[in-house]
């Protein structure tokens, strides 16, 4: 197995056990037994553990951004729409890795939750501007809805009126309702720099 096929099958084993368990509990000696290689060598393609969790969480993160992605030729706003159904959908089905990526609970240190969570919030925000062929100034505006659009999701409960069905797409339908409202507004004002801190 050459290198990148045996880092992609390391990965892949982290991710199917990250579905059903916290970070904390997705052991290396397990993932290299499972692989079918010592510990020893897990660690000569991820130098910690620390490291290997981090590629994991990535990789959860790039997962969920093919995972929201519409069917080819669909565009414009039935794409915004389908990414949206399915983005709340994933955030649901996921909820509590989705927590601990936003909060960086039990994600470790540099390049754990919060920077794969920044990561994954500006590209969909680039999807929606593609989308809905909005202007760069609107990119404030729709960076910040889709915080709406994640808290949407978390606080939904795992009833039958909020599973996929006619409760997923009323909740799509006030998403994109609310995203039509807030760029109607004036965009903001641009950042004033933080004054420096005396020295």
């Amino acid at each position: 197995m050459s290198s990148e096929d045996r880092r992609r099958q390391l990965l892949g084993i982290g991710l199917a056990r990250l579905v059903a368990n916290p970070l904390d509990d997705v052991a290396v000696d397990v993932v290299a037994a499972e692989a079918g290689i010592s510990r020893g060598l897990l660690f000569h393609y991820f130098p910690t553990k620390a490291d290997y969790q981090r590629e994991v969480v990535a990789a959860a993160g790039r997962r969920m951004l093919r995972n929201v992605a519409p069917p080819r030729g669909v565009e414009g706003r039935d794409a915004l729409r389908h990414t949206v159904i399915r983005f709340l959908e994933q955030v649901r089905r996921r909820r509590s890795f989705f927590v601990a990526l936003v909060r960086g609970e039990g994600l470790l240190g540099p390049g754990g939750g919060p920077e794969v969570h920044d990561t994954l919030r500006a590209a969909m925000t680039d999807r929606v501007m593609a989308y809905a062929a909005l202007p760069d100034a609107r990119r404030p505006v729709v960076h910040a809805w889709l915080a709406y659009v994640e808290d949407l999701a978390l606080s939904a409960r795992g009833d039958s009126a909020n599973r996929r069905g006619a409760g997923a797409d009323a909740l799509a339908d006030h998403a994109l309702s609310a995203l039509d409202a807030v760029l109607t507004l004036p965009a903001p004002p641009p950042a004033t720099p933080r004054p420096a801190p005396p020295s």
